[in-house]
């Protein structure tokens, strides 16, 4: 598998490296430094009352996300980032300490963007776009493996979806006592 990770992270540095990518994706994958975008949409959705629910999914989202991407996978695997396998490449950003798969940024990318999704919130879309930015931006900057891009899709599509289960568990719960309190 990593010979043709870094046949596709090659082809991309060989191929779609040019200046402007190189200012730009800097700044598209710093957005997901630490999920801080997605953070941040968590955040202010939770302010506005209409939109607390999608707030608290998309969060919970990222909570589990930490807990598993982070917490458990990256170092369960352990494995080493494509610019450690070859060293000829020349970052362009800081380079990265922790380990390699999944992608952390397009796990957190993809559970803001499903928790989104499965809520029926349009704003889905837009996330999605910048999702695949970042996706796409981890690839470039030869941070990431395919593989790793591709399993933080599926973590990430995943987790959103048990996010939106365990809150919709956790909101009917509290109607329940709500009404049972009104009675």
């Amino acid at each position: 598998m990593t010979a043709v990770d870094l046949s596709v992270l090659d082809f991309i540095q060989a191929h779609l490296s040019n200046a402007f990518c190189d200012t730009v994706m800097p700044l598209i994958t710093a957005l997901g430094n630490a999920g801080l975008i997605w953070i941040l949409l968590a955040l202010a959705l939770t302010a506005i009352p209409k939109y607390r629910r999608l707030g608290i999914t998309v969060a919970a989202a990222l909570v589990m996300d930490v807990i598993i991407c982070n917490g458990i996978i990256k170092p369960l695997v352990a494995r080493i980032r494509p610019f450690d396998v070859n060293t000829a490449v020349q970052l362009i950003i800081a380079k990265p300490t922790d380990y390699s798969f999944p992608s952390g940024h397009t796990a957190a990318s993809f559970t803001a963007v499903s928790a989104l999704y499965f809520r029926r919130s349009r704003l889905w879309i837009p996330a999605f776009v910048l999702a695949l930015l970042i996706a796409f931006s981890r690839l470039y900057l030869y941070v990431h493996y395919p593989s790793d891009v591709l399993a933080g899709i599926f973590i990430g599509i995943l987790l959103g979806y048990l996010a939106k289960l365990l809150t919709d568990y956790i909101f009917r719960r509290a109607d329940e006592k709500k009404r049972g309190r009104a009675a």
